[in-house]
């Protein structure tokens, strides 16, 4: 039997799937030939599988270099579930246990072993690391290396001079979801891969439906949106601690069956929010960045940013967390001036900047605040969505847009602005980049507000030109206009509008603009393409729900560590009668048809004879 032969039979036996999804194959036989790895793979694509099906073929333990508890806890409570030997080593185990985890993987207990990279270079993990037979290292959210990701986290560097300390190189593998092209050169780099086979499946994710809302009142409008998806289950995510615990009163108050969790609340209240949004006690969870990683919960529906990221591999991760199980999902995106301001605040004051040397500091800041710039030329600039998001990470997109975003849609409405674009420019030079972008919007559409009329600026030739656009609509053209390199916005606590590189063609008339200005009501249009599919045997798959909660609340694990969605769609529409037959229904491998076949077996028996 060759060495794919046994992955692609631990594949169907362990893991209960027929075959591999697009790119699993690619890096399972690389790293079996003994080849370094470097992965880009999209949220929901199956990089665990990548990595843990050459863990069970291959002779002596993998390491997996980690870098959440949760995470961790996860990803070895499913292995555990599906009958492979795990553990992990993290700060989350006292003494004790991390003494008898060391004492088990001494003698051989383990396949498989998460690790946090701040204990690599610990002496009692080292003098195991250099004792042990390590068949290969894997670097999960790889991006984490590097300072031009999102996520930058020094402990990372750790991982190069603890695999230069072992006495032999075990193949080394790097997966991430979000890489630009700097992040995978960084990444090689770093972790010192050797001539490593690279795999980058793309970005897209087709199922998901983007969308930008640009919401005076944030939290009408999440009510609004909520109703739009009642019954459906989502996440809500705030910028900070007080937004969630704000946000989630309010939809408590209004109704809504939400929970909240941030990494300040005490342990056992956080677990219970994970848990209740897990085993759909709770619909909606509200939740820092803190919540997500690792969660793989198939039937979000949806995915809510009430404040933007700093970033779009943060925002496209989180999102991502939309449409696991393959359904039509949305991703939304409430947008406010004022996300700007905080995220800036934000990166000027980061913790984890503040433990770093002065230049380290400077230059992880500085491309934070470029990725912030990216983030806001998303949120405002108009046109495709997703290919924004596509065209950051190096990908090739359709000059036609995606058909899919709410941007595409504006585009039945776009209207020639060339005239009015060339009235901003004219306004914001005359301005001699003296005022911000809601200052220049307020001049523009004639505002008489006291700022205004106190510094004589009602007197202006510009003043007024554009009242019959509206203020929200001058504010849009701003937007686009600066997304589009016409207009520039200086940096510092107090951001001015001037005159960018292309503003000299629009100033003459020589480039015709064309925007998209919409009424608040055209959203509804663009969620009306999102309907959840119907499925023949509904009622079954919410029996077989029903069971997978109760045996996943006995086990105390969440019900996708039982079966996820899609393995119970497939039960429930093959229907199996025999142990056979239910081997065959995708999710379902040797160790769960062990444990729980049988109870499944027997609540499909009585469903059929009650159809009778």
């Amino acid at each position: 039997m060759t060495a794919m032969d046994a992955a692609r039979k631990a594949l169907k036996e362990v893991f209960g799937y027929e075959a591999f999804r697009p790119g699993q194959s690619d890096a399972v036989a690389a790293i079996l030939s003994g080849r370094d790895v470097m992965a880009v793979m999209p949220t929901g694509a199956g990089k665990s599988l990548c990595y843990q099906i050459p863990a069970l073929v291959l002779p002596g333990v993998t390491l997996v270099v980690s870098p959440l508890i949760s995470l961790m806890r996860d990803q070895v409570s499913a292995l555990l579930q599906s009958g492979v030997r795990a553990a992990y080593l993290n700060s989350s185990l006292t003494p004790r246990q991390h003494m008898l985890a060391l004492q088990n993987a001494r003698r051989g207990v383990y396949k498989i072993i998460y690790i946090a990279p701040e204990r690599l270079m610990t002496d009692a993990f080292l003098s195991f690391a250099k004792e042990a037979d390590i068949a290969q290292v894997v670097v999960d959210e790889a991006h984490c290396v590097s300072q031009w990701g999102q996520d930058f986290r020094p402990g990372y560097l750790q991982i190069a001079p603890f695999l230069n300390s072992l006495p032999r190189r075990p193949r080394v593998s790097a997966f991430t979801a979000t890489a630009t092209k700097n992040v995978r050169m960084d990444i090689v780099r770093l972790l010192e891969l050797q001539n490593p086979y690279n795999i980058l499946t793309g970005f897209d994710r087709p199922n998901l439906f983007f969308e930008v809302r640009r919401e005076k009142d944030r939290d009408a409008g999440l009510l609004r949106f909520l109703r739009e998806h009642e019954g459906q289950s989502g996440i809500v995510y705030c910028g900070t601690r007080k937004g969630v615990e704000e946000v989630t009163g309010m939809l408590c108050q209004n109704g809504v069956d939400a929970v909240g969790y941030h990494a300040g609340m005490a342990d056992e209240l956080r677990e219970q929010a994970q848990e209740d949004f897990v085993s759909d006690k709770a619909p909606v969870i509200v939740a820092t960045n803190a919540f997500g990683m690792g969660i793989d919960k198939s039937n979000v529906a949806f995915v809510v940013h009430y404040n933007m990221p700093k970033d779009l591999e943060s925002y496209y991760q989180e999102a991502g967390r939309a449409g696991r199980d393959g359904e039509e999902a949305v991703c939304c995106l409430f947008y406010q001036p004022s996300d700007v301001r905080l995220n800036t605040f934000l990166i000027d004051h980061s913790q984890e900047t503040s433990q770093m040397d002065e230049q380290t500091q400077r230059v992880v800041t500085e491309r934070a605040r470029e990725r912030l710039r990216q983030m806001t030329f998303y949120a405002t600039g108009g046109g495709c969505l997703r290919a924004r998001i596509l065209q950051y990470f190096g990908e090739a997109v359709s000059e036609s847009g995606c058909g899919n975003c709410s941007g595409c849609l504006a585009r039945e409405a776009e209207r020639d602005v060339t005239r009015e674009a060339g009235q901003i420019v004219a306004a914001v030079i005359s301005l001699g980049g003296r005022f911000g972008k809601a200052m220049v919007a307020k001049i523009l559409s004639g505002k008489r507000e006291e700022r205004v009329l106190k510094q004589g600026l009602d007197k202006l030739s510009g003043f007024g030109c554009l009242k019959a656009e509206g203020e929200e609509n001058v504010r849009l053209m701003l937007d686009e206009l600066i997304a589009d390199g016409v207009l520039e916005v200086t940096d510092g606590e107090y951001p001015r509008l001037c005159a960018g590189e292309r503003a000299r063609d629009i100033l003459l008339g020589s480039e015709p603009v064309h925007m998209a200005l919409l009424p608040k009501d055209a959203a509804p249009a663009a969620r009306a393409r999102v309907k959840q599919k119907t499925y023949l045997h509904k009622e079954l798959f919410t029996r077989l729900s029903a069971l997978r909660r109760d045996i996943a609340q006995k086990q105390h694990v969440p019900p996708f560590i039982i079966f996820t969605n899609a393995t119970l769609r497939d039960m429930a529409d093959k229907q199996p009668r025999t142990r056979a037959q239910m081997m065959r229904v995708a999710g379902v491998g040797e160790g769960k048809m062990e444990r729980y076949g049988s109870a499944f077996l027997r609540e499909i028996e009585r469903y059929r004879e009650e159809q009778k």
